[in-house]
């Protein structure tokens, strides 16, 4: 399955963080989808292949962590790039996220005016180009 180069696929439990990441990102021209958990992350990446994968961290059931290792466990994976999307942001969470297998970490809130010029630029390189980085 071909990965789509303008597709990303967010893994976020809240809705209003799914609705203003859907707002900053659809007029860019990004194609957005969702996922509320990690069943439904498998159950999507079983069909689609996205470029890049925004993942929060504190997901019901298995957490963001648990699922980038997991995904990670899969070479099919390889070339995409996985982001932590968070509010975590202690000393060791951005450590913790890399060690689980993300390529980059953006904390929340989320900066609106800067966000899908970051999401574009993402999307623009590949896995090995974007990593590491944070925001």
């Amino acid at each position: 399955m071909k990965v789509n180069a303008r597709s990303i696929l967010v893994v976020e439990d809240s809705s209003e963080h799914r609705e203003l990441i859907a707002a900053l990102l659809e007029p860019a021209g990004i194609e957005v989808s969702f996922a509320h958990n990690a069943e439904q992350a498998f159950a999507q990446l079983k069909t689609a292949r996205p470029h890049l994968i925004l993942m929060d961290i504190l997901l019901p059931g298995m957490s963001g962590l648990d699922l980038t290792s997991e995904l990670r466990r899969t070479s099919v994976l390889d070339d995409v790039g996985i982001v932590a999307l968070t509010a975590l942001a202690m000393s060791g969470d951005e450590e913790t996220a890399r060690s689980a297998g993300c390529d980059g970490y953006i904390t929340k809130p989320i900066n609106i005016r800067t966000f899908s010029r970051l999401i574009r630029h993402l999307l623009d390189h590949s896995r090995g180009e974007m990593s590491p980085f944070r925001v």
